[in-house]
């Protein structure tokens, strides 16, 4: 029995421990009304410019969120304040057709990982800040619970 344990233990362990990430924080929405002018920011640090990184959003809502879609609006900055990039985004929650929730869920709770910027180059070594907000026309935006981002190496495809 007690070997069982060991091996049980040593496969929790191995499955938390993932390599190709760098970077990985949620916040939580406060009462889960996102408000349009609440700006989430994200300060990580990247130190190996020879490979791409992929930076997801993590986002997780209710199930009684009021659209299938979630426009968010993101801006990277590097170590002096300069924007490297920006974009409108429009992710997909649900399915438009059925309403069927997409994502990984447990009752009422749904959460998403999406490609926000796919293998993206840093020139530099050094402290980057990813802002993001919602850009829905209702405000407070309801039923989003939390909203965070992954930043992780880039794996190369199999030739």
């Amino acid at each position: 029995m007690k070997y069982w344990l060991y091996v049980f233990s040593l496969l929790i362990i191995c499955a938390a421990c993932d390599p190709s990430r760098v970077y990985e924080e949620n916040h939580t929405i406060e009462k889960n009304l996102w408000y349009i002018d609440t700006m989430l920011t994200f300060t990580f640090t990247i130190e190996d410019t020879t490979v791409p990184y992929n930076i997801y959003y993590n986002v997780r809502n209710a199930v009684s969120y009021p659209y299938h879609n979630l426009y968010l609006t993101y801006y990277l900055y590097d170590e002096q304040g300069k924007q490297l990039s920006g974009r409108l985004q429009d992710l997909t929650l649900f399915d438009a057709t059925t309403g069927k929730p997409l994502g990984d869920g447990l009752g009422d709770i749904f959460d998403h990982q999406i490609l926000s910027m796919p293998a993206y180059s840093f020139k530099r070594k050094g402290t980057y800040t990813f802002k993001v907000k919602q850009y829905m026309r209702q405000d407070p935006l309801p039923d989003i619970m939390s909203v965070g981002i992954r930043v992780e190496k880039a794996t190369k495809p199999n030739a």
